[in-house]
């Protein structure tokens, strides 16, 4: 079996005036959120081995705010950055040699990635709130499809 952990960015400031939504920092909560996260990651034993990362500043500082995860090297996926659940699964499905992969990313898609592979069907809200954690257990060998995975754990700050 291999774990896809999907984390959400946490709580981000608003944007000022003229700022892209890819340039929105972390807020005060979201900083803590995310070294919440890192705990509960460590405490629970989920250190990646790979580690897929959107490029906006509210992930990537999400991701440096969880702390030593493991040493895993993270890779700046631009694609992730308002992604489909089918961008997504294809993403994921390009690492099947990890057997602990982190994605840090947005919603809608994570939410409906994650009820797209333990259900099977994507809906229009699932509920995963910012710096939430879903854990999916997947085979080894499997290719990513819908109601392939077991929610194995769902966490959030």
């Amino acid at each position: 079996m291999r774990d896809l952990i999907l984390l959400r960015h946490a709580h981000a400031d608003a944007a000022d005036a003229g700022q892209p939504d890819l340039d929105r920092p972390l807020s005060a909560t979201g900083r803590e959120e995310a070294r919440a996260a890192g705990d509960w990651l460590r405490e629970h034993g989920l250190l990646p081995d790979r580690v897929l990362c959107s490029p906006s500043a509210r992930t990537r500082q999400t991701l440096a705010a969880l702390g030593d995860i493991g040493g895993a090297t993270a890779t700046l996926e631009p694609a992730i950055y308002e992604a489909s659940p089918g961008t997504l699964a294809a993403l994921v499905d390009a690492q099947r040699d990890a057997e602990c992969l982190l994605l840090v990313g947005h919603n809608p898609g994570l939410e409906q990635l994650a009820a797209l592979m333990h259900s099977g069907q994507s809906g229009d809200y699932r509920g995963m709130p910012p710096g939430g954690i879903a854990v999916l257990r997947l085979p080894v060998d499997a290719a990513i499809e819908p109601g392939i995975a077991a929610l194995t754990q769902f966490w959030w700050p």
